[in-house]
């Protein structure tokens, strides 16, 4: 297999992965397919629209967003030039079992009408092995 076959079956096997991952933590939280979206670019990405607002920023949408460095948080919607407006971080591993995602969501929902950010939570790592990641992500859907 040449390199560029590899790293296109690497990438199409952490995509799956994610996307299975993904679509457990949405159905443990209780959004619907349609109201998620991954990504795997130079970035692995997820987003799920989380089917509440924020008291603090009327009118506006809550997310749950999950970065292959740094986990899951619970944030408010912004415009693209906005800056985050982050609620709380979901420390420890940067992919924990889908309950666990869904006892953050609602803990942090409890915490979100006061709209405080719930400390640093979890510690921006080094970018992760791809293979490493897919592996992992791909348990925590067994």
């Amino acid at each position: 297999m040449t390199q560029t076959a590899q790293a296109s079956a690497h990438a199409h096997a952490l995509a799956q992965a994610l996307a299975d991952y993904v679509r457990a933590v949405a159905d443990t939280v209780g959004v619907p397919a349609d109201g998620v979206n991954w990504e795997v670019t130079d970035t692995v990405t997820a987003y799920v629209a989380l089917n509440c607002r924020s008291a603090g920023h009327p009118g506006r949408d809550v997310m749950l967003a999950w970065e292959e460095s740094q986990g899951w948080v619970v944030s408010v919607e912004t415009a693209p030039a906005e800056a985050p407006i982050v609620l709380s971080r979901m420390g420890g591993d940067s992919v924990p079992a889908p309950e666990a995602v869904a006892r953050f969501v609602a803990e942090s929902l409890g915490k979100a009408a006061g709209d405080a950010e719930a400390g640093p939570g979890a510690i921006p790592a080094a970018r992760t092995d791809r293979g490493d990641l897919a592996a992992r992500l791909h348990r925590r859907t067994r």
